[in-house]
């Protein structure tokens, strides 16, 4: 670990208080549902992973408690315990009370640091119902708590209150670092539950991130053996009986760092060469580290990050990264002859044809832009960068070890320029307003009259008897109906010259209007609400996967913005026979509520499609924005999905069996959307 530094009180830098977070929690956590929930504890994460990140820390620890609280314990420095020179109180009390308080604002403290994309400990302070700190530091333990309460004299609610000053426990330790402990506040959030699976998800990406950090996970509320019995099947019967009452843990360490993150997004996929290329450098006080693979398949997966912050919308890093690769893969095809003079250079698509890269760069002074603030704003990134891959490629490729590998990429480059030469008359004809795409439209896409995108929507409904029934149900000033004739193609191992033939495709592509691939352009999109309604039966489940898929490749930016939705039709119409009464069921949970309120003399009709409804129920239940039950489809977390993608769209039929027989529940929105970790939006 690094050198210790001299880190007090006088490096915390107060900018603001903690007035309104309470009262507003969405302007600083973004949302009182599971989003927001787990951005309290990542404002804690952040803090530990920071100390790592600078070299002050090799270990954290995060706990699941089953009383519905987290702790999450570093061996960093410890937060300051003395007296701040401005506040005249401690420097633990400053960071959990002070909105925007920390040692990050002074670069002497800290390099770089992922916490400056959030608020600050001091909101988890306040937006909890109570929060424990322990520091130790110099062979002492510190500690003190903070409580959130309703003050019945003042009439409102105090939010992280000292419940007493830091105080010397008088516990003697060789520890160092700092352990915080808090319960989410349940009148502030919808739902406590802190969820495994995205927790798991992101500590594990943290640790690929920190090449040598270890990540200790426990959740407490499960034992091991429930864990195993729910996502393991098949390896119950192997495990001791001490699972039955130990709480399951996981520990996460890699070595490889990137390079290993490569190797497992690529895992279960056709690799051209068994190992990532890596390559770790310092430029311009810029820290910059890139892996690449390539793999069978065809379509590009770029993850980046920025001070462990993943940067779903790109920015000038991924600009650089991508510059640098094109003009090194351009370099060597000339330098040993594959490329001959008269031949034009490769464009940057054709390299990165089934490319896997992970780009991770640290840097001080970030600015983060875009529709979700994911999106690195700072121009100074991008020279560095890209002069960095240039090196670092150039420098790989000198290992005589290395050849192969860069024959095979250009190899692969040069089968991706044929193919995209074959399909540029495919791709205007996409793009052209008066092309044959155009036609195609006729008969099938009922568009609304609505001028304005942002109030438009646009249903993709399955077939033609329930894109009938829609057209006859939809409000024509902004809603659009387009029926699905057959299942769409499933793009995940498609050249995209295959994708722009299949009709099904073109179709969605003209009505939506913004283009497809590198040209999709979000300013041009017709419809800022795009809905997959599907029969909720196995045909419906695979048409989402399908056009869903489709969106995460081709489209990204839709999915990241937030225009996909899933619309869910009920299950069942529970009814009396005299029409005096009728309610509907979309699920077989509801179902036994509907039919107790219902109650004697129900009669329960089983919708198996669409196409059964009648245009009325399924404006009532399924369209009318006032009643309707639609959920939001956002990725959370790109590199879930992306795993979740192959799995279930790619070529390996064992795990995409296991993934179903595990996990598929045809009668519920999530049933693809929750395991692929995309962001419920619940009902609109």
């Amino acid at each position: 670990m690094a050198e210790q530094k001299h880190y007090d009180a006088s490096d915390i830098t107060i900018l603001e208080g903690l007035d309104a977070v309470r009262l507003r929690p969405g302007m600083y956590i973004g949302s009182t549902g599971q989003k927001g929930l787990h951005h309290i504890l990542w404002e804690i994460v952040d803090n530990a992973i920071d100390e790592a990140a600078n070299g002050f820390a090799d270990q954290i620890d995060v706990i699941l408690h089953k009383d519905g609280s987290v702790s999450v314990e570093d061996n960093g420095r410890g937060i300051p315990t003395d007296i701040h020179p401005k506040t005249k109180v401690s420097g633990v009390q400053v960071v959990f009370t002070q909105l925007h308080a920390g040692g990050k604002f002074d670069e002497h403290n800290y390099s770089f640091s992922g916490g400056l994309h959030g608020v600050g400990a001091s909101v988890t302070n306040a937006l909890s119902k109570w929060l424990k700190v322990e520091v130790y530091k110099g062979g002492k333990t510190y500690g003190m708590q903070f409580r959130s309460y309703y003050d019945e004299k003042k009439g409102k609610y105090e939010s992280g209150v000292p419940v007493a000053p830091l105080a010397d426990l008088k516990q003697k330790t060789k520890k160092h670092g700092s352990y915080i402990r808090f319960l989410p506040d349940d009148s502030v959030f919808s739902t406590t539950e802190i969820q495994l699976t995205t927790v798991s998800n992101r500590l594990n990406e943290l640790a690929f991130l920190n090449k040598g950090l270890t990540i200790n996970l426990t959740d407490e509320r499960i034992t091991a053996n429930e864990f195993k019995s729910e996502d393991e099947e098949g390896e119950i019967k192997q495990l001791d009986l001490m699972g039955a009452t130990q709480p399951y843990q996981v520990s996460y360490h890699y070595e490889g760092g990137i390079a290993d993150f490569a190797v497992y997004l690529n895992e279960g996929k056709n690799k051209l060469y068994p190992k990532p290329l890596y390559y770790k450098t310092e430029k311009d006080g810029i820290l910059i580290e890139f892996a690449i693979q390539h793999t069978g398949d065809y379509a590009e997966s770029l993850f980046s990050f920025v001070n462990n912050i993943p940067t779903p919308e790109g920015g000038f890093h991924e600009m650089g990264f991508r510059g640098g690769l094109t003009r090194m893969l351009n370099d060597y095809a000339r330098d040993n002859k594959l490329l001959k003079e008269k031949d034009a250079n490769f464009l940057g698509e054709d390299f990165r044809e089934g490319l896997t890269a992970v780009l991770s760069i640290k840097m001080k002074n970030v600015q983060f832009e875009g529709q979700t603030k994911t999106k690195l704003g700072n121009p100074e990134a991008r020279t560095p960068v890209e002069s960095s891959v240039v090196e670092g490629l150039r420098e790989l490729a000198s290992d005589h070890k290395n050849k192969k590998i860069f024959e095979e990429i250009i190899k692969k480059a040069q089968g991706a320029a044929r193919v995209r030469i074959a399909a540029r008359q495919a791709k205007d004809t996409a793009r052209a307003k008066n092309s044959i795409d155009s036609l195609t439209l006729v008969g099938k896409l009922a568009a609304c009259s609505g001028k304005k995108p942002e109030l438009n929507e646009l249903f993709i409904v399955e077939g033609d008897s329930a894109g009938g029934t829609a057209k006859q149900a939809r409000v024509r000033q902004y809603q659009s109906i387009l029926p699905l004739r057959g299942k769409p193609l499933n793009v995940e191992k498609k050249r995209l010259d295959q994708v722009l033939a299949n009709e099904e495709i073109r179709t969605m592509i003209s009505a939506l209007g913004a283009g497809i691939g590198n040209e999709f352009n979000l300013d041009k999109l017709n419809y800022h609400k795009v809905i997959i309604l599907s029969d909720a039966d196995q045909d419906g489940f695979h048409i989402r996967c399908i056009l869903l898929t489709f969106f995460f490749r081709y489209m990204r930016p839709l999915v990241n913005a937030g225009h996909v939705y899933i619309g869910m039709p009920p299950l069942y119409k529970v009814y009396k026979q005299n029409g005096s009464i009728e309610e509907y069921a979309y699920d077989d949970h509801e179902l036994q509520e509907k039919i107790e309120k219902v109650g004697r003399g129900y009669l329960i009709q089983r919708y198996k499609g669409l196409g059964e409804m009648s245009a009325e129920q399924l404006w009532s239940t399924t369209m009318d924005p006032a009643r309707r039950n639609l959920t939001q489809v956002t990725i959370e977390d790109a590199v879930a999905a992306e795993n979740m993608i192959t799995t279930l769209m790619g070529d390996k039929v064992e795990g995409r069996k296991e993934f179903l027989n595990r996990n598929a529940n045809f009668n519920k929105a999530d049933a693809f959307i929750g395991k692929v970790k995309l962001d419920e939006g619940g009902k609109q």
